[in-house]
C-alpha cells in the first residue's frame, strides 16, 4: 500500500491507497506547518507519528509493511534548514520504508490532474498555484501571511479586520460586517477586537478562521465584503497566468487548469477567479479536480515507488467532492 500525507497550515491528512486504487484507510491531524527556531519539526513529527498510526490501524496494516510513502508538507523547499529537517522525518516516523518529501503543493496538483499536465491554484490558509506541463514545473506564489498569500483565508480575514476597523472609525460606511464580527468575537467595544486578536496572539490558522465571515457578511449585503471576495478570485487567476508563463508555454496554447483549498469553494471567489482566467491573455481550461490532494499524495507515492497505478485503476479513484 502507498502512503499520502497532505500537511497544510490547518491539517493534515493522511490516506492509504492500494494498486487497485482502493483507499484502504483515512486519518487527519493538525497543522503540521515548521514552527520558526531549533526543534521547529518537532511538532510535525509527532503530528505524522500519530497520524500514521492511526491510517495503518484503520487500513489493518503496520507502517513497516508500506511500499512507499509521499509526505506533502508546508515550507519544504522554502528554507534550507527548515528543508533539510523535514527531509529527515521519514527517518524518524517510517525507518525502513521507502519515502519522498515534498511541498504540500504537490499533493493538490497530483490529486486534480492525477499527475496529469496541468497547473493547479491552492487558496487555503495561505495560497499559490503549482503547475507541471511536459516536464517543466512552476510554483507561483506562497510567499508568506507576511508579504504574499494573496487571496487566501488569511489574506482574506486580515482585510476583513481592516475594514472592519475603517467602518468602526468611519473612515467606512458601516455594512453587515460590523455587526457580524462584534458578535461573533463578543466584542464588549470596537477596541476589544485588538485584546483580543493581537494582544490574544492569534496565529496564522486563528485569523485565517475568521475568513468566513467575510463571505458571510457579503451574502447578507456587504458591499466592501463581496468587493474583497472578487478581489480574492482575480489575484488567485494571476497565480494560473505567472504559472502558465514561468511554464513557458505560448499564451494561446490552453493549459488545463484546476483548483484546491476552502477559499476557491466559495462560488463567489471561484466566479470572479473564472472570470478573470476568461479575461487573461494566457489560456486555460479549467476543470474541476480529479480527486483529492491526499489521494494525490499516495498516487504520487506509487509513481515514485516505480509502480504507478495503472489507467484502470486510478478511473476507480474517488471524486474530489
Amino acid at each position: 500500500m502507498y502512503l499520502g500525507v497532505d500537511g497544510g497550515g490547518t491539517k493534515t491528512a493522511f490516506c492509504l491507497l492500494d494498486a487497485s486504487g482502493a483507499v484502504r484507510g483515512a486519518a487527519r491531524g493538525p497543522s503540521t506547518t515548521p514552527a520558526p527556531g531549533p526543534g521547529g519539526t518537532e511538532r510535525a513529527a509527532r503530528v505524522l507519528r500519530e497520524g500514521i498510526a492511526e491510517v495503518c490501524r484503520a487500513a489493518g496494516t503496520d507502517p513497516a509493511h508500506l511500499a512507499y510513502a509521499f509526505l506533502g508538507l508546508p515550507g519544504h523547499g522554502e528554507d534550507e534548514e527548515v528543508t533539510g529537517a523535514l527531509d529527515a522525518l521519514p527517518g524518524q516516523v517510517l525507518p525502513g520504508v521507502p519515502a519522498a518529501v515534498g511541498n504540500d503543493m504537490v499533493c493538490g496538483w497530483a490529486g486534480a490532474f492525477a499527475l496529469a499536465d496541468g497547473i493547479n491554484v491552492i487558496s487555503g490558509t495561505g495560497s499559490m498555484a503549482y503547475g507541471e506541463v511536459r516536464g517543466r514545473r512552476a510554483r507561483t506564489g506562497g510567499w508568506g501571511e507576511l508579504f504574499g498569500d494573496e487571496g487566501s483565508a488569511h489574506w482574506l480575514a486580515v482585510r476583513g479586520l481592516g475594514l472592519f476597523t475603517r467602518m468602526s472609525d468611519g473612515r467606512a460606511p458601516a455594512g453587515p460586517l460590523h455587526g457580524l464580527l462584534r458578535e461573533r468575537l463578543a466584542l464588549g467595544t470596537d477596541l476589544d477586537l485588538i485584546g483580543t486578536v493581537l494582544v490574544g496572539g492569534w496565529d496564522r490558522t486563528r485569523v485565517a478562521s475568521l475568513s468566513p465571515y467575510v463571505t458571510e457578511a457579503a451574502r447578507a449585503g456587504d458591499v466592501a465584503c463581496a468587493a474583497l471576495l472578487a478581489e480574492a478570485g482575480r489575484e488567485l487567476a494571476a497565480l494560473a497566468s505567472a504559472a502558465h508563463r514561468a511554464l513557458g508555454r505560448d499564451p494561446r496554447e490552453p493549459v488545463p487548469l484546476s483548483w484546491s483549498g476552502g477559499v476557491l469553494g466559495v462560488a463567489e471567489v471561484r466566479e470572479a477567479f473564472l472570470d478573470a482566467l476568461a479575461a487573461a491573455p494566457e489560456r486555460f481550461a479549467p476543470r474541476a479536480a480529479r480527486t483529492t490532494p491526499v489521494i494525490g499524495a499516495a498516487l504520487h507515492a506509487a509513481r515514485l515507488s516505480g509502480r504507478p497505478l495503472s489507467d484502470e485503476a486510478v478511473a476507480t479513484l474517488p471524486p474530489a467532492s
